[in-house]
């Protein structure tokens, strides 16, 4: 590996202070940082540590591993802290062991954690399990750093034997665990935290943070594709440097295009923040807290660091990873590679009278109504529009219908009633609804809502949108292929965020859905460990008793 230096204004954020400097690498690693006098510098803009992103689910891009890198590095991210929960709810192991394997085909740095909640919840079908032998086994491995989100916190409230274990095998290997508990505050977050659970990216309030962050908890500011809490909680980030990181946890191709950790970190400078505190939960945080392989621009470390062009808008001029430039000028130098495919999925084409709702005498129908950024619901109530015989949705008003269907084999489909979406016509769908995804759909008729679902079963995954257009029985209908699980594609990234963006503004344009990121929310509306109100392949939910709804 060769030798370079590199003369810029750098950013130690360990000593709180910038000048000018010298970095020599060598074999990858940084072997001297040496002040120098301004007259002599040679790059412009300001080197620092490489971005980590501190709780993503790569499969939420839609990409591989390896493409998700290469869109991420033009940003600056050298790092992420990978949940591959969402692979594992359709493959099991052999899903986990695909991202791991498909990850290391590229310099990127992936820290991929043990999903602890295989299937999330008993509520809902999923394609595989992973009890606490097998999160015992992932987590001894040396790629596998931590245990993913326990999101089963009644789990761990009630001290359920299970999650225990699986709680106790990371303590015992020196592993950190992350935590997700939206909303939980006092005596019970203490409980969770008690539990050896020390982070927690679900935070919905300014005050529900601080309540954990007092009770010794680090908060990971979130700004995903759908849920968004920086505006909430970045304020802390001014008394609480130490105790913070970002992350996007959920995160589509089109977003992704656009920009990563960076733009939070140009939101924060925004806002007032002190740069190194910004710095501290975007480069450093995420290193320290996870004991991550991942250099901070000292001498001996890793050479995993970037120059921008200022402390404002933090354009990435170049991303270094190891001492390998990985991108320069808004140009990734990461390859495609071609990636093989893994999947799960079982069930026939649906017919339209699969999603008739009868009516049994109720003249009020629970209604979700989904809220735009973010992953709760509320749940609502209104007056059931039917026939005597059927119920409808009434997309004058936004009532529309949502259904869950089995992926993985022939089941009754559960269908009930959303709020939110928008749409006037036609349906949308996907396969990837998170957690244990199988088809999720909304739509304005039962027949557009059976079209884009066979679209999606015909693909063996992936997502569509619908529109009838005349004469009856014709579509104008869009489709993206996601082979591998049913969740990501093994195609350029580029071009599939292009692909996504187009489906994105046929949803909102032709169908007319009045949501920032309709396919994302979407994805949402089948997750039961967020409150208040959702729909599973097994019947509506409502999310504060833990319960289904007769």
């Amino acid at each position: 590996m060769s030798s370079f230096s590199i003369s810029s204004n750098l950013v130690d954020i360990h000593q709180q202070k910038i000048y000018p400097a010298i970095v020599t690498v060598e074999n990858g690693r940084i072997i001297s940082i040496k002040e120098t006098p301004d007259s002599q510098l040679q790059t412009p803009g300001y080197i620092l540590p490489g971005f980590i992103d501190s709780h993503v689910h790569i499969e939420s891009s839609m990409l591989v591993p390896s493409e998700f890198a290469r869109l991420a590095v033009v940003h600056g991210t050298v790092a992420t802290v990978s949940d591959p929960h969402e692979i594992a709810n359709v493959c099991g192991m052999e899903g986990v062991e695909f991202m791991i394997e498909n990850g290391k085909t590229v310099p990127f740095k992936f820290n991929f954690g043990a999903p602890s909640c295989v299937p999330a919840t008993t509520f809902e079908t999923a394609g595989a399990v992973l009890d606490s032998n097998d999160v015992e086994k992932l987590l001894q491995r040396p790629e596998i750093k931590y245990l993913s989100e326990m999101m089963n916190f009644p789990g761990v409230l009630f001290k359920d034997e299970e999650v225990m274990k699986k709680i106790a095998a990371a303590h015992r290997l020196n592993k950190p665990v992350d935590g997700h508990a939206p909303g939980l505050r006092g005596e019970k977050a203490k409980q969770y935290i008690d539990a050896g659970i020390y982070t927690d990216h679900e935070c919905f309030t300014k005050e529900e943070a601080l309540d954990k962050l007092q009770y010794g908890m680090k908060v990971i500011i979130r700004e995903g594709s759908a849920a968004k809490n920086f505006e909430a909680l970045i304020e802390l980030l001014n008394e609480w440097p130490d105790m913070m990181m970002f992350c996007s946890d959920d995160k589509h191709p089109d977003s992704l295009v656009l920009g990563h950790i960076n733009q939070l970190c140009a939101r924060a400078v925004a806002k007032g923040i002190d740069i190194f505190k910004i710095l501290k939960a975007a480069c450093v945080n995420p290193v320290l807290h996870y004991k991550l392989d991942v250099g901070l621009l000292k001498e001996g470390d890793a050479a995993d660091f970037i120059i921008v062009r200022d402390l404002k808008n933090f354009e990435v001029l170049k991303t270094f990873i190891a001492g390998e430039m990985v991108a320069e000028e808004g140009i990734s130098k990461i390859k495609t590679t071609q990636a093989g495919t893994i999947n799960k999925f079982g069930c026939s084409p649906t017919s339209t009278n699969d999603y008739m709702v009868h009516y049994r005498g109720k003249k009020t129908i629970l209604v979700i109504e989904a809220l735009d950024g973010q992953l709760i619901t509320n749940k609502i109530i209104k007056e059931s529009w039917d026939d005597g015989s059927y119920i409808f949705p009434v997309p004058s008003q936004d009532i529309l219908k949502i259904a869950v269907v089995n992926r993985y084999h022939d089941a009754k489909i559960a269908v009930s009633f959303i709020k939110n979406f928008g749409l006037k016509k036609g349906a949308i769908a996907s396969s990837v609804a998170h957690d244990s995804h199988n088809i999720v759909a909304v739509g304005a008729d039962n027949k557009s809502i059976c079209h884009a679902v066979n679209l999606v079963i015909q693909n063996k995954g992936g997502i569509s949108c619908v529109c009838p257009v005349e004469p009856e029985g014709s579509w104008t209908e869009m489709a993206l292929p996601l082979p591998v699980a049913g969740l990501m594609s093994n195609e350029d990234g580029y071009m599939i965020a292009a692909h996504y963006e187009q489906l994105d503004k046929m949803a909102k344009e032709e169908l007319g859905s009045t949501l920032a990121s309709p396919f994302m929310t979407l994805s949402f509306m089948a997750l039961l460990v967020i409150p208040h109100l959702k729909l599973s392949d097994l019947g509506l939910f409502d999310g504060d008793s833990f319960t289904f709804i007769k």
